[in-house]
């Protein structure tokens, strides 16, 4: 990948000249290690044991740039030897079969850790607000819902012309259309025969896998369309450039009939991109020791001096969200009763339908609907809002992205809770289960146009929900005698 500076004078023209080297050079990564010796870690850090794996390679698109921070000399010497702990580099085989998923998890960070990795994320985020990242495009991904005719259609019309267009081009798109009948991949084969070898077909395993192998991903929908995105690329995320086609758009930001423009000038002159803050979501278990869970109390286990908890609780799956972790009384007639924590602190318990724990890109998803407030994708926090409270004093509150939040089940509470990850993977919290909520590692790299860039968000939240939309007050007209 090489990068294209907007000005002459741009602290990422090292980097430029760097990116010449070919495809053997383009294609490094760095890994994101945590020292486990020095780092005093937070309670539940003891939960996962590494056995010695530390780090491995991630191919991330944003830790691939990471890099580059040396060059902006953003650190302050304060700074520089935390994040030096934080990020090295290596070269990583873009074809290993090993899926890149990190051996170390977020939640297992100490407060530092996570503020570190949090500001040096931003800190690329806005350099990249400001830059044009030339994407040596080979692998493109379509995405679309497979059982919409009209998208299928538009599906089959945009593959068709990205490989008309340059013959290095391979297109894949969902394994579902190889033998739909509308997509026909058989005829377009036939109308070209260099179609055969590259288009191609994906399916969740290759995208969980080998997500690297992607450059850049087309999304054709609404906003659920992105979402799936987020949810099939739970680590690495190539970036995603998504097509306005569905209701509302707050992450569609291309119109879908002036697509030739739009991508060849992407392809061309670069691609502007935008890093939405992710949430990594871990399930944790509380391990039944006979009748002692009536006497167990989650409270004294999650809070107090660091001591091993693993006899107590085990993680039972991960999620990297892009909108909200909800936390609800499922199917149950009564209202849950959840008990919320802070790093090592008790915050409060709720007693409510549920809880939603939204990202700033989720603010205007569940977390709008629950009353939760407004908030721009560029802010780094974490929106903690209540379903339906049975108080009239819990108000919303928004929470640093620097702190480990846990949303459990207390032990004498008399139903269960449900748990679900952008709406998906919805499992069962028995009383003693908790949820870790904390930032991700691994953002979710949003192309933006590069005219507009980041000044329309105010214009989504006024096109889609009218926000402040009146009538205006008539002026006084003034009376002279």
């Amino acid at each position: 990948m090489s990068f294209t500076p907007k000005d002459q004078g741009d602290p990422m023209q090292g980097v430029n000249e760097a990116g010449k080297a070919g495809d053997a050079e383009i294609q490094r990564a760095l890994e994101v290690t945590f020292n486990q010796d020095e780092a005093r870690r937070r309670k539940s850090s003891l939960v996962d044991q590494l056995n010695g794996q530390n780090s491995r390679p991630t191919n991330c698109f944003v830790h691939n740039l990471l890099e580059g921070h040396d060059e902006y000399e953003i650190f302050t010497p304060e700074q520089r030897p935390s994040y030096e702990r934080l990020a090295a580099e290596r070269r990583v085989d873009k074809d290993s079969e090993r899926p890149p998923n990190s051996g170390l998890h977020s939640r297992l960070l100490t407060k530092k850790q996570i503020s570190d990795m949090a500001f040096g994320i931003r800190e690329l985020a806005k350099k990249l607000a400001h830059l044009a990242l030339r994407v040596d495009v080979r692998n493109i991904f379509i995405l679309a819902k497979a059982h919409d005719e009209d998208l299928i259609k538009d599906t089959r019309e945009i593959a068709r012309w990205l490989m008309d267009k340059d013959p290095s081009y391979n297109v894949y798109v969902e394994n579902t259309l190889e033998r739909n009948k509308i997509f026909d991949a058989d005829g377009l084969r036939e109308k070209n025969t260099s179609y055969g070898s590259r288009l191609k077909f994906w399916n969740n395993e290759l995208c969980a896998n080998k997500p690297q192998t992607f450059d850049i991903v087309l999304a054709l929908g609404g906003d659920g369309t992105v979402l799936y995105a987020s949810w099939l690329f739970q680590r690495v995320v190539p970036p995603v450039l998504a097509f306005s086609m569905g209701t509302l758009g707050f992450l569609t930001k291309f119109d879908f009939d002036n697509y030739p423009q739009l991508l060849t000038r992407a392809f061309s002159e670069g691609i502007t991109v935008s890093l939405r803050l992710r949430f990594e979501a871990t399930v944790m278990r509380s391990q039944h020791r006979g009748g002692e869970s009536k006497t167990r109390d989650l409270v004294n286990e999650l809070v107090g001096p660091e001591q091993e908890n693993d006899h107590t609780h085990k993680p039972d799956g991960t999620h990297n969200i892009l909108n909200e972790v909800v936390v609800d009384r499922g199917p149950n007639p009564t209202m849950s009763s959840i008990d919320l924590f802070g790093g090592e602190e008790f915050f409060t318990s709720v007693q409510a339908d549920g809880v939603c724990v939204a990202t700033p890109t989720g603010s205007t998803a569940y977390n709008l609907a629950a009353g939760g407030p407004l908030c721009h994708p560029d802010n780094p926090v974490i929106l903690v809002t209540a379903i339906c409270a049975h108080t009239l004093s819990f108000r919303p509150i928004i929470l640093p992205d620097t702190i480990v939040l846990r949303a459990g089940v207390p032990y004498d509470a008399r139903t269960s809770s449900w748990a679900s990850f952008d709406g998906r993977d919805r499992v069962e919290l028995c009383p003693g289960d908790y949820v870790t909520i904390s930032a991700s590692r691994y953002p979710f790299p949003s192309v933006l146009p590069l005219d507009r860039k980041r000044a329309d968000w105010i214009d989504s939240i006024s096109r889609t929900l009218n926000w402040n939309s009146r009538q205006r007050q008539k002026a006084f007209k003034e009376w002279s005698e």
